[in-house]
């Protein structure tokens, strides 16, 4: 057994930034290998998640490049791997993975760690049948590995029966390769990563009150920087608010809708805490917090995020309560 001693620190002050947000950096990556020529990506997530993606398309056939930083990915002309496709531990990477696959028209094997086999994917699974994917799993398909033999997607209209941008971004993926519109119709707004990048890359994307609507194509290639995750600025966020006299500055943390809930919770809280919306600044000073309560329904935008927000909870004056967490 390890045993770790941990000693009091002092204030907590200065600015930093923390890796790209991994879950676009799994779309943005995805999207570069559809897309025609060679894009640049810079601020990419290092975590293992995205490496495995990373390595999937490369197996599929796409051009990847690292140098001094810049992901380099040169993309459009994909086809089968030697192979399963690994992708660890990752259910964002088999989710969003299994959409994209389902609309290349050739057989592909998706699977993971032990974790991954345990996870449910009938709730892509469905949908993407419903488009015409042949799928063929473990236990009645429910489970990976996954194969796939991808092509022939029809444009579906379909709403999920419970909130999830993995499941949105799935279907969005596959919409991409089907014969007509595909609308993902939401009951609760969740993370716009997919539909956001899609649009900024070249594909037509409508959304509204009625949910999300992709045109078939595919995307233009393109340079993105990806903003920093705010994941792991909640981690510092938090830090800050807890340990007397710190002020801490995360610098360019993407700040879309449904994607920094944490911010408000804290700030209900009595956190200190402002996110300027044109830098990605997140500015945290230390702060008595209260107690509140976490209602089901913020719970899509801030999910990742409520295992540190626990930790602020555990330092903060009375009871704090988090429903709907089920998922977590």
């Amino acid at each position: 057994m390890t045993f770790f001693a941990v000693a009091p620190g002092g204030p907590l002050t200065g600015r930093l930034s923390v890796p790209g947000d991994k879950s676009i950096s799994h779309r943005v990556v995805m999207l570069a290998a559809l897309a025609d020529g060679t894009s640049e990506i810079t601020g990419l997530s290092d975590g293992a998640d995205v490496a495995h993606t990373l390595s999937i398309v490369e197996a599929l056939g796409a051009g990847v490049e690292v140098i001094d930083g810049v992901v380099s990915i040169t993309g459009g002309d994909l086809g089968s791997a030697d192979g399963p496709l690994y992708v660890g531990n990752s259910g964002t990477g088999i989710r969003l993975l299994a959409g994209m696959l389902s609309g290349l028209a050739f057989t592909s094997v998706l699977d993971g760690d032990e974790s991954i086999r345990r996870r449910p994917m009938d709730r892509v699974v469905d949908p993407l049948r419903a488009m015409g994917a042949s799928i063929c799993g473990v236990d009645g398909s429910t489970l990976a590995p996954l194969t796939i033999d991808g092509g022939g997607l029809h444009g579906v209209e379909y709403a999920p029966p419970m909130a999830s941008a993995q499941v949105k971004g799935c279907v969005l993926f596959a919409g991409l390769s089907a014969d007509g519109p595909t609308t993902v119709v939401e009951s609760e707004p969740t993370r716009a990563h997919t539909e956001e990048l899609m649009a900024a890359f070249g594909i037509e994307v409508t959304t509204g009150p009625g949910g999300v609507t992709v045109q078939p194509g595919r995307p233009v290639a393109f340079t993105h920087r990806v903003a920093g995750d705010p994941s792991q600025a909640a981690f510092w966020a938090v830090a800050a608010a807890i340990v007397a006299g710190s002020e801490v500055v995360v610098e360019n943390v993407y700040s879309g809708p449904v994607r920094t809930g944490f911010v408000d919770v804290l700030a209900r809280m009595g956190a200190d805490i402002t996110h300027d919306a044109a830098t990605g600044d997140l500015t945290v000073r230390a702060s008595s917090l209260t107690g509140t309560v976490v209602e089901a329904a913020e719970v899509p935008g801030l999910v990742d995020e409520v295992p540190v927000l626990a930790v602020a909870a555990a330092c903060a004056e009375g009871e704090t309560r988090f429903c709907g967490v089920g998922e977590l």
